[in-house]
């Protein structure tokens, strides 16, 4: 547990990275909002989340743990139900929210690029 990371991960680097390829600047990381979204855009109030698929239990990746499975299941379900309360919490503020999957970002990069440069516009 002490190696997983909660900022800068893999997913959120190569994001930013073809972000700024692609010319879009204007993000914040590590910006003080509720749920503390992994890019944002202040100016157009866009917050996006890139979650991973074990700990948000994707539909797509998810599996069940092997051992401790009462203990993980409890808190990747609280994970889950914080996600929620948070993307509405974010949208009652006027803010856009997009959840992205670290699978997505993997597998489809380019089509993750397509939606924020489409809700950019």
């Amino acid at each position: 547990m002490s190696r997983i990371r909660g900022k800068n991960t893999e997913p959120e680097r190569k994001l930013r990275k073809l972000l700024w390829s692609q010319g879009i600047r204007g993000y914040r990381i590590h910006y003080n909002l509720p749920g503390k979204p992994d890019i944002v855009f202040p100016k157009r109030k866009i917050a996006i989340f890139i979650d991973g698929c074990f700990w948000h239990r994707c539909v797509a990746c998810f599996q069940e743990p092997e051992t401790r499975k009462e203990f993980w299941m409890k808190k990747i379900n609280s994970n889950v139900e914080r996600d929620l309360k948070t993307t509405k919490q974010l949208q009652n503020d006027g803010w856009t929210v997009l959840r992205f999957w670290e699978h997505e970002i993997r597998k489809t990069p380019n089509e993750v690029v397509e939606k924020i440069i489409k809700c950019l516009n």
